[in-house]
């Protein structure tokens, strides 16, 4: 019987605010705090709070927890190994978890090419480890990355990342020959927002950039979101990847696809360049794949992958404990949570399209699999962004017992754990539902 969502202490409670305070007190400024969770603990897509309230997940931890909370089998992985041995440095010597995970990420990597992996400990160092490779293997240094971008926050990250600008600000002087261009973003495009079919706008500003500023021979790769996570959940017009992979094709620059938030499911195939046919030469996955523990990894075409012994390393990327989560990770993923991301996806996006007939504040409903973004505008014919609206809905369900987050300038993120059955989906529309008639 689901327990959950169930409030009996207005959040946050008296432990709760005990910890916060403690935690203000303390931890960096850097630190950005949604709103006042203090979690104690979980089980599949349901969290408990320090003061026994139990929310209904729609986050995942920024679709990090892909198997739930507590999943029994990625934990018997994660006892198992750490009762072996917590740590022995992947860089430098062998184990069984890291070669099996190495494989079993290049069988499953899009496209026919076979494939060569490296181990890191996050997303961030995947784009790092990318942005190296790539220049290495192609001798050349500028990097094309897309506007609403997010790559992380290490300084070759942010230097793609063109998301929110205090992610920059008083950091510079950053990555030199990193140049941005606009995104597949059909509601809010420049070039084709206002008509019926996608003009490929963008895919033409990177060819007048290649005209009047960047020589396209001085390009070593293209880094790109198949489904852009933090600009708004934003999925491009069907063949944009296509052209764009061809473009890349035309001029000898790689593609980078970071699926660090769309990958491992997530879209309802393991990875979201595949809904388009599209194999990229690098391939960076993180977040989902460790069901919350620290891992990610860089999957490159053999050819690609040209750096020699010690040109990279990573004392505790790949760690063993990581890599038995992981591995349980995907045996779950592929065992039918995959299948189930794209059924319930499919009944959370009709559900929020019957809302959006609903309500005048949903501006467009947009996703593919349990990776949906809801945009709120505070009028459909200028289409203004309504960011106080998503805040107020953000901090209302979470009062109430529903875990959300936004994305973009006002797009309310779904990215629930791929464990969500219907009577979850229902209970998360419904909360939507009412909290919207009262702050429309």
């Amino acid at each position: 019987m689901r327990d959950y969502p169930k409030i009996v202490v207005p959040p946050p409670g008296p432990n709760a605010r005990a910890i916060v305070e403690r935690d203000e007190a303390w931890a960096a400024h850097a630190y950005i705090k949604e709103y006042p969770l203090v979690i104690a603990g979980g089980r599949g897509p349901a969290v408990e709070d320090v003061d026994g309230n139990r929310f209904l997940d729609f986050m995942a931890g920024i679709a990090v927890c892909s198997t739930g909370y507590n999943h029994p089998a990625v934990v018997k992985a994660v006892q198992d190994a750490a009762g072996r041995f917590l740590h022995i440095c992947g860089s430098d010597f062998y184990f069984e978890s890291m070669a099996a995970l190495c494989e079993r990420l290049g069988r499953i990597a899009p496209g026919p090419s076979r494939k060569r992996v490296f181990l890191t400990n996050s997303g961030t160092e995947a784009t790092e480890g990318a942005i190296k490779l790539a220049r290495y293997a192609t001798r050349r240094t500028a990097i094309i990355a897309f506007r609403g971008a997010f790559h992380g926050r290490s300084t070759g990250a942010v230097s793609l990342t063109s998301s929110k600008a205090r992610q920059h600000a008083g950091f510079g002087p950053l990555l030199p020959d990193v140049h941005h261009v606009p995104y597949a973003y059909r509601y809010r495009c420049q070039f084709c927002a206002d008509r019926d079919e996608c003009t490929r706008g963008c895919i033409g500003a990177i060819e007048e950039l290649f005209s009047r500023h960047l020589d396209p021979r001085d390009v070593a790769a293209i880094f790109v979101e198949p489904i852009q996570g933090e600009g708004g959940y934003v999925v491009p017009p069907k063949g944009w990847l296509c052209d764009l992979r061809a473009l890349c094709d035309q001029h000898g620059i790689l593609l980078v696809a970071d699926e660090v938030q769309c990958g491992v499911g997530r879209t309802g195939k393991m990875w979201a360049c595949e809904h388009e046919g599209v194999e990229p030469d690098i391939l960076l996955t993180a977040k989902g794949l460790g069901s919350g523990m620290p891992i990610g990894a860089i999957v490159a075409r053999e050819s690609i992958d040209t750096w020699e012994s010690g040109a990279h390393g990573s004392t505790f990327g790949g760690n063993p404990v990581c890599c038995a989560a992981a591995l349980a990770t995907l045996d779950l993923v592929e065992g039918g949570l995959m299948e189930n991301a794209a059924r319930m996806g499919e009944r959370l996006l009709a559900g929020l399209r019957r809302l959006e007939e609903k309500h005048g504040c949903i501006g467009e409903v947009r996703g593919t699999g349990l990776m949906v973004g809801l945009e709120f505008v505070k009028d459909r014919r200028t289409r203004e962004p309504a960011p106080e609206l998503l805040k107020n809905l953000v901090l209302t369900a979470f009062q109430r017992g529903l875990l959300l987050l936004g994305a973009g300038k006002s797009t309310l993120r779904l990215a629930p754990p791929l464990v969500v059955d219907e009577g979850d989906v229902d209970t998360a529309l419904a909360m939507v539902d009412g909290i919207l008639g009262e702050l429309d």
